[in-house]
C-alpha cells in the first residue's frame, strides 16, 4: 500500500473503533507521538493506547485532505464536534513507522466530558 492508502485504511479502522486493526498497520518498533502527550513506542503499546482511548471517547475522524510526498502522508482532519487537527504518517514497506499528530487536547477533553487532570 502507498502511504496515502495506509492512511485511508487507518481512518476506516479508527472510525470503526478497531484497535487491533489499527495496530496491525504499524511496524513492530513504530512510534506514535501525539504532541499533547508522551510518544508511544512499539506496536503493542500503540494497540494498548488505541484500546484505552477508543473506549474513553466516541471519536470520529473526518478527513479534510490526505497528501502524499514520498514515504510521508499528511492527514488534515476534523470531527463532528468541530475539533480539528493533522497527522503525519511515515510509511515504509506498507507499515507506519512513525506518526505525529497535532490537536488541541483541552478542547478534546471538554468536548468528551473527560477530566481536565488528563492534561498533566
Amino acid at each position: 500500500m502507498t502511504p496515502k492508502q495506509v492512511v485511508e485504511t487507518w481512518v476506516t479502522r479508527f472510525n470503526a473503533g478497531d484497535a487491533e486493526g489499527l495496530a496491525a498497520l504499524y511496524a513492530e518498533n513504530a512510534v506514535n507521538h501525539q504532541v499533547t502527550q508522551d510518544p508511544v513506542e512499539s506496536r503493542e503499546a500503540i494497540r494498548a493506547m488505541f484500546t484505552r482511548e477508543l473506549a474513553e471517547a466516541d471519536m470520529t475522524c473526518i478527513p479534510e485532505a490526505i497528501h502524499e510526498a514520498g514515504e510521508v502522508a499528511a492527514l488534515e482532519w476534523r470531527d463532528p464536534n468541530g475539533l480539528r487537527g493533522c497527522g503525519f504518517f511515515t510509511v515504509r514497506e506498507g507499515q507506519i513507522v512513525f506518526q505525529r499528530g497535532y490537536w488541541d487536547k483541552l478542547s478534546f477533553l471538554k468536548l468528551h466530558g473527560l477530566p481536565l487532570e488528563s492534561l498533566e
